[in-house]
């Protein structure tokens, strides 16, 4: 869906697409209590997942209504409150409306699950709507009123992909998100499990131990952006590179120190900062993404949170099939190669890791002469049509 929905973005703007994943994805949500079979939950969810394709629309959208003096900050908290929103939903979900719905049904748990999750249908379509009816997809306006102004040119979602696909930095990222949104998402799995085989607690327990990862979205994705911005001011792109390159590293070593932590406490600590340096990790990674090929951020940024979620299914295969030691060796050494890619990263009119000087600093000046496919000519030059998108010098 990811690699879907960025060229989509490119060519539809952020607030459509987002109002269809939405909608669409709470239809099957709604549906749950209907399920009789395992097959059919496992069909069920493949439908729901169609909503963690939001998280595209969600980069995308911050991505052009903020400067690039914030956009990494933006971005990093856009997409960690979306992270923290499943584990608070789960707790909501499971804390609160549950009881409530079987207090309702006179103590009947089975009607009670099988209803419940009309309630985060709702709130789903609702949102989706609300989105649809109330934003904008810039600080101009509407793609669809822009293109009719000739504002912005129609750009084809196939020479977005393309774009955005030939770009080796795009790939750099992809395997850099593949090592902490990836990372994430397996510890989100596996964290509990450890705890209950390593340290022999409860599931209840363990359960609650591994949730402080999850937790911890609250502020520390968004500090990986905040880092990156505030180097960003002092040293340009080489900045965002430099916290890039830490943070991972940083992670990479983090993974060995947790699977040699032989006390609980220490685990538990150890867990924490760990869970600090991946999300961070995250948010530095969209401080980034703007700036490769702004014409082409939605294919981008799509490629490269499709990602996290090759990551998550990799390394998740590691632990299936090796002992925790080993999958932790694993993990740790390939967090550890990703940070040294980032002196391979080269963006046109920006500095490198290593080399060059600041050139075009804001991403709007790297669209001048870009290779994306307009159809047809709608006036205007493209580096004043676009002005004021993907995070120009202009509104926030």
């Amino acid at each position: 869906m990811r690699f879907i929905l960025g060229p989509l973005c490119d060519k539809l703007g952020p607030r459509v697409l987002f109002t269809i994943v939405l909608c669409s994805a709470s239809i099957p949500t709604a549906c749950t209590g209907f399920v009789q079979t395992a097959t059919g939950l496992a069909l069920l969810r493949l439908f729901i997942g169609i909503a963690g394709g939001s998280f595209v629309m969600c980069q995308y959208w911050s991505s052009r209504m903020f400067t690039k003096e914030v956009v990494g900050t933006a971005n990093a908290l856009v997409g960690g409150w979306g992270n923290l929103g499943g584990g608070v939903t789960i707790l909501v979900m499971g804390s609160a409306l549950f009881p409530l719905f079987r207090l309702a049904f006179g103590g009947d748990s089975e009607k009670a699950w099988r209803t419940v999750c009309v309630v985060p249908a709702a709130v789903g379509f609702l949102v989706g709507v609300a989105i649809l009816l109330v934003s904008d997809d810039t600080p101009r306006g509407n793609f669809h009123e822009l293109k009719k102004r000739g504002r912005i040119p129609k750009v084809s979602a196939a020479a977005s992909f393309g774009a955005g696909a030939h770009n080796p930095n795009t790939w750099i990222l992809f395997f850099q998100y593949f090592c902490c949104f990836g990372v994430e998402l397996t510890m989100n799995n596996a964290a509990a499990l450890y705890f209950t085989d390593e340290f022999d607690q409860s599931t209840e327990s363990a359960a609650a131990i591994a949730s402080i990862f999850g937790w911890m979205n609250l502020f520390s994705r968004g500090l990986g952006g905040f880092c990156s911005d505030r180097m960003n001011a002092r040293m340009g792109m080489r900045g965002r590179l430099v916290v890039q390159t830490v943070l991972l590293a940083i992670e990479g070593g983090l993974v060995f120190v947790f699977a040699n932590t032989g006390t609980l406490g220490g685990a538990i600590a150890v867990m924490v900062f760990f869970s600090l340096f991946v999300q961070a990790a995250e948010g530095s990674t969209y401080g980034i993404v703007p700036y490769v090929d702004p014409p082409s951020t939605g294919s981008i940024a799509g490629i490269v949170g499709a990602g996290g979620n090759t990551g998550a299914v990799c390394f998740g295969l590691g632990f299936r099939n090796l002992d925790y030691r080993d999958a932790f060796v694993l993990m740790g050494s390939t967090i550890l190669v990703s940070s040294l890619l980032s002196a391979l990263v080269f963006i046109k009119g920006q500095s490198s890791l290593l080399f060059g000087s600041e050139g075009a600093s804001d991403p709007e000046e790297a669209k001048e002469g870009s290779h994306s496919e307009t159809e047809g000519d709608e006036g205007g030059s493209h580096s004043e049509t676009e002005k004021g998108e993907h995070n120009p010098e202009g509104q926030a």
